[in-house]
């Protein structure tokens, strides 16, 4: 038998934590990264796919989605607003997201149950540290509902679930939802994610970052502007974001249905303040509107000039960091094999914001093919097939275990999919 199972050839391999930025092949056993080298003899695998002129990158991580679907509340995140996320990730070279902040402690293992162990995406979960979890004013306003031990407990029973806490959408005067959402974090040694609701001179964001937030914490909707994210002077970014990233708090896009806008995000990165990851703040309205998708986010950080390498790890090995799971994000021998393979299209394309406001860019991300933990799950192109007309391979029906497109026989299974 040859000795691996995919081979990824010619590529333009990206992977921000290995410092590879060059033209590379990639070799795939048992749903590892075996190897990643310049040349590697095609007969050493199963089943050989030419990538020329295009980009190999760790399957991106969208640190911020919303998809705890499925219970039919209405106008609710743990519910109507959630998207399943196998539709929306595999298909731009997501392999892994992170729901931010559906569930609280009390709803949690529902969500567990109903969404995380079913989905064929990796699916990690930031807990609310309202209880009840994102289901809408009524329940996101209620401090008595939010108890920093009781979800540390939530969040130490699920370890390699729960990756971190969610404060969002609060409209009142207090701290107490960061304060709660701190201490569930240090009593269970995860991170912090501040979505900072309205906007009060009681709770000033320049306090958040220097006195509330810890460093490894997390500020979403960067490019937002209604929480004094920009200076009104400079139009760079503000002292208090300026002053949180010296703590070394986390700037995330987040850029949802109303939290960008090219107001504060082309004057913030000409001034050097670009993202630590980027996201999509993936939801309903979201994904119709200015948003669409992770590939569409990180165009728009690339129309105001960051380069592709760099936005390339603001959706690997960045996103890994900040939830500390680095045993993703990266292509390192050994490591999980979660592969996107990107094309870069060269033209003019459009990008809008939160105000519908446009920017114009000459290149865009498209995702021709996705693998995940050493199979092939999406194809764009059907660059992994072979032509109908092709003489059978030896190897075909081996290599046919390493992608979810094996052709399907009734002999085989009594589940027939239509």
């Amino acid at each position: 038998m040859p000795a691996y199972d995919l081979l990824l050839s010619n590529g333009h391999v990206l992977d921000d934590k290995n410092h590879l930025d060059a033209i590379m092949d990639v070799a795939i056993k048992d749903g590892r990264v075996a190897k990643v080298a310049a040349h590697i003899p095609g007969t050493d695998a199963l089943k050989t796919i030419d990538v020329k002129g295009l980009y190999v990158t760790p399957g991106l991580i969208d640190l911020h989605v919303h998809v705890y679907a499925g219970t039919g509340e209405r106008n609710s995140y743990a519910g109507d607003n959630s998207v399943p996320p196998d539709g929306f990730t595999f298909r731009v070279g997501v392999t892994t997201v992170v729901d931010a902040g559906c569930s609280g402690w009390r709803n949690f293992e529902d969500f567990k149950d109903r969404i995380i162990d079913r989905s064929k995406t990796r699916v990690f979960a930031m807990l609310n540290i309202v209880g009840s979890g994102m289901r809408g004013g009524k329940y996101e306003q209620n401090t008595a509902d939010m108890d920093g031990v009781a979800t540390a407990a939530m969040a130490l029973k699920y370890p390699d679930t729960i990756v971190g806490i969610k404060t969002a959408h609060f409209e009142g005067p207090e701290w107490t939802p960061v304060e709660q959402a701190v201490i569930a974090g240090i009593r269970a040694n995860i991170p912090v994610m501040v979505d900072f609701g309205v906007d009060r001179p009681s709770r000033p964001i320049l306090d958040l970052m220097t006195q509330k937030l810890r460093p490894g914490d997390i500020y979403t909707h960067m490019y937002s502007g209604l929480r004094h994210e920009q200076d009104p002077v400079t139009l760079g970014p503000s002292k208090a974001l300026i002053e949180g990233r010296k703590r070394g708090i986390y700037f995330d896009v987040g850029q949802g249905g109303g939290s960008f806008k090219w107001s504060l995000a082309v004057p913030m990165i000409k001034d050097g303040f670009i993202p630590d990851s980027i996201s999509t703040d993936l939801h309903i309205t979201s994904m119709n509107a200015a948003m669409k998708d992770e590939l569409n986010v990180a165009d728009k950080i690339m129309a105001v000039g960051v380069p592709l390498k760099e936005v390339v790890a603001e959706m690997t090995s960045h996103p890994a960091r900040e939830i500390r799971h680095e045993e993703l994000g990266n292509l390192s021998e050994g490591s999980i094999a979660d592969i996107a393979v990107l094309r870069l299209e060269k033209g003019k394309f459009g990008f809008t914001d939160m105000v519908d406001k446009r920017l114009d860019g000459n290149q865009k991300l498209v995702c021709e093919l996705t693998i995940k933990d050493g199979k092939i799950v999406y194809d764009l192109n059907g660059i992994s097939a072979t032509l109908w007309t092709a003489k059978p391979d030896a190897n075909e029906k081996e290599a046919y275990r390493w992608s979810t497109f094996a052709p399907r026989h009734a002999e085989a299974s009594t589940d027939t999919e239509h």
